[in-house]
């Protein structure tokens, strides 16, 4: 998965939804069994050498993952038309099991070490009589990720924290900066800017109606004349994000600029767009 980040400084510096190409099936009793004893031996593996291991954290059964079985095209392809946007996927087919019990001795002979990989988080399960499949993932976006609400708390305390101290961007030396407020109006244009680089599958500063940061955040009801941001995609929580900006010379200028003193931020996520999720930060000064 290709990361993305892009940094706007100020001057000193309809698509059509996708059909979903097939149904979601519902997963049936041995379906779950199947979860069930693979969540089992995760929460008491013993590692594909036969010595004990750590616990596991559980898998979540998602319906979007159970692929028909014999799906032709391309995997990531097949998950984003059903909702789901991967970072990371392996799909396991067994064949004879009459039922769960058999599946899963199947699958922990000859498929240990996917059952025990700690990238992933997510499960479905597809079963055609004596035939079934695994389909292992992880998500672009993090299973811990909150609420707009929490991942606003976060990147505002993350901010606040890179500047409390000094730092080089590239380099260009910072000396810590005083923390900056949120605002509303900046928290609205930056939601608007990734909910439409999400819904309309594209990343950058400028939207396809030609408006820029400053024209959002003036549309939003912010009064002040200076304006920053960072965008990002592809990064799964607010600390990856802000990662990504820190390591860039220009982001990380923006961050820790001393002239801006109020920011909002949000992020938005599509399952059929290219990167998955998508970030805005906006910088603002009176």
């Amino acid at each position: 998965m290709r990361h993305f980040v892009r940094s706007f400084r100020v001057a000193s510096l309809c698509l059509l939804p996708l059909i979903s190409l097939f149904a979601n099936p519902a997963h049936a009793g041995a379906e779950r069994q199947l979860v069930e004893a693979i969540n089992d031996y995760r929460a008491h593996p013993y590692r594909c050498s036969g010595r004990a291991g750590r616990a596991l954290t559980p898998l979540a059964l998602k319906s979007s993952l159970a692929l028909p079985i014999g799906y032709g095209g391309g995997l990531r392809d097949r998950l984003k038309a059903s909702g789901y946007q991967a970072v990371t996927v392996r799909t396991i087919r067994v064949v004879g099991a009459q039922d769960a019990d058999e599946a899963f001795d199947m699958l922990q002979s000859d498929y240990c070490a996917a059952l025990l990989d700690t990238q992933f988080a997510d499960i479905g399960v597809s079963r055609a009589r004596s035939e079934w499949q695994v389909v292992l993932a992880q998500p672009v976006l993090d299973s811990q990720v909150g609420d707009t609400r929490a991942v606003s708390k976060a990147l505002l305390a993350q901010v606040n924290a890179a500047r409390a101290k000094p730092r080089l961007c590239g380099r260009q030396r910072f000396a810590a900066a005083r923390p900056l407020a949120w605002n509303a109006a900046l928290s609205a244009a930056a939601q608007g800017h990734s909910k439409a680089m999400a819904y309309g599958n594209y990343f950058a500063h400028q939207d396809p109606d030609g408006d820029r940061p400053a024209d959002r955040a003036r549309a939003a009801g912010f009064r002040g004349r200076q304006i920053g941001e960072n965008i990002a995609a592809g990064q799964g929580s607010p600390g990856k994000a802000m990662s990504g900006w820190l390591a860039s010379p220009g982001h990380c200028a923006n961050l820790m600029n001393p002239m801006f003193t109020q920011v909002g931020a949000a992020f938005a996520a599509d399952s059929r767009s290219d990167e998955g999720v998508y970030w805005t930060m906006l910088f603002g000064a009176p």
